[in-house]
């Protein structure tokens, strides 16, 4: 018998995770700068959460109070759309996490070597990667109000040197005519996009816990909202702390803040104190945000085998703690496999299968909408079921270019696109194949 785990994560830990699990900081966005300049990355930071972030967290926060189960954005789209769907829904956002988890242990790593390039050199790198996710994955078997409430304390640790360093360049203020003075070495505003959608997708992901979530029908649509906020004024007062300063663009590289915060404190003991806070602060972002997407994640396996979906050992819980113990330790496990690629390569294909899947919910937004009128909805996306179907045009619109911009990034001896294409049709192959080997197995 599963045990129903305890409703104990409350607003804002609740926004605390959910922020870790789109943003983590403002970590992340140095190649934005770097492609787009300063002006470009503005003009990026601020259009693309409206045609991206906006309709994603209305969705998320009718769904999430209409249907606040454990699973999630797989339970929303099985119930509009059917079993088949919900199972491709669950299986694009699990390869999606393989790609996505590798990311963070990398940015950790980064952002250690950067500081300290002894220790990540060499193959030591990939093991501190690994060790990150083992201690992530036994802190998520304390549960999740274990999870919400260090979210809560590690964002405030993070976000502070970024709080000082844009106080200290809205006030030092160059001028934002020096920073642009300098050309751009190359510019690429597709690629800075694409970066973009990456740094403000996950809205959908706090929604696997909504069953040890208190009052979800009034918590989610609360915390979409105040993280939208924070999100936004997270990313974008600190790059305009430092434009502000005239510092040039082509001084941005990919896990690079901590060097951006020595050049804008001008070097000495003051810069490398910034640099030393910066980083630390790097590594909080990249650890919180795989400590509260393993909560997330590991939620799917689980609820999938209570289905009769996946193999029932993966419904075991912590007695205690309520945690999916063997979920948690499967998941982890495929992640640690996937640290060897690159960080644009588990981008793009990240941004591709993380965003498909985000189609799919909109899609169970609207059939909802028409099979379940009279559901209760606490929130609902505005103008009726024209609304419901014209908040994903938008996100829709914004994933084509991904596709477009996934063409020319090659991984291995094919592009990101095709194995992007490859890995949706295993779900397909997958489906088909394991139903019948599971009815048998679950008879």
């Amino acid at each position: 018998m599963s045990l129903a785990a305890p409703r104990k994560m409350t607003l804002f830990p609740l926004i605390a995770a959910t922020y870790f699990m789109v943003a983590g900081g403002p970590f992340g966005l140095e190649d934005i700068v770097s492609k787009a300049g300063y002006a470009g990355a503005f003009l990026i930071l601020l259009v693309t959460p409206v045609i991206w972030s906006l309709p994603t967290a209305l969705m998320v926060s009718e769904l999430a109070s209409a249907l606040p189960e454990e699973g999630g954005y797989y339970v929303w789209v099985t119930r509009g759309m059917g079993r088949f769907w919900g199972f491709q829904e669950a299986w694009l956002s699990l390869v999606a996490s393989v790609f996505d988890m590798a990311l963070y242990p990398t940015l950790f790593v980064g952002y250690l070597g950067h500081f300290v390039p002894w220790l990540t050199a060499g193959g030591r790198g990939y093991w501190i990667g690994v060790g990150l996710i083992a201690v992530t994955a036994l802190w998520n078997l304390l549960g999740a109000k274990a999870v919400g409430g260090s979210s809560l304390v590690m964002a405030i640790a993070l976000l502070s040197p970024f709080f000082v360093l844009t106080v200290y360049g809205l006030f030092q203020h160059s001028g934002p005519a020096a920073a642009a003075s300098t050309p751009l070495r190359g510019v690429d505003f597709l690629g800075g996009i694409v970066i973009a959608m990456w740094n403000y997708q996950g809205w959908d992901d706090a929604s696997p816990v909504a069953g040890e979530v208190d009052r979800p029908q009034r918590t989610y649509p609360l915390a979409m909202m105040w993280t939208t906020l924070l999100v936004a004024v997270t990313y974008v007062l600190p790059i305009a702390g430092v434009a502000a300063t005239g510092l040039d663009a082509n001084r941005w590289t990919n896990s690079g803040w901590a060097e951006v915060g020595r050049a804008v404190f001008h070097g000495g003991a003051i810069g490398a104190a910034a640099a030393t806070a910066i980083t630390i602060a790097g590594m909080l972002g990249a650890a919180g945000t795989l400590n509260a997407l393993t909560m997330s994640y590991s939620r799917i396996p689980l609820v999938m085998a209570e289905d009769g979906l996946l193999p029932r050992i993966l419904a075991r819980r912590n007695p205690v703690t309520g945690a999916p113990t063997v979920a948690i330790a499967a998941c982890a496990t495929a992640w640690a496999l996937c640290l060897k690629l690159s960080f644009v390569e588990l981008l793009l294909l990240d941004v591709l299968l993380k965003g498909l899947s985000i189609l799919l919910e909109f899609a169970a937004l609207v059939a909802l909408r028409v099979r379940e009128p009279g559901l209760p909805r606490p929130y609902r996306v505005p103008g009726g079921l024209p609304g419901a179907v014209a908040v994903g045009v938008l996100p829709l619109a914004l994933l084509v270019l991904t596709v477009v911009r996934n063409q020319a990034e090659p991984v291995g001896p094919i592009n990101a696109l095709q194995l992007g294409a490859i890995l949706i049709g295993l779900g397909v192959i997958v489906w088909f194949f394991g139903e019948r080997i599971l009815k048998h197995d679950h008879r």
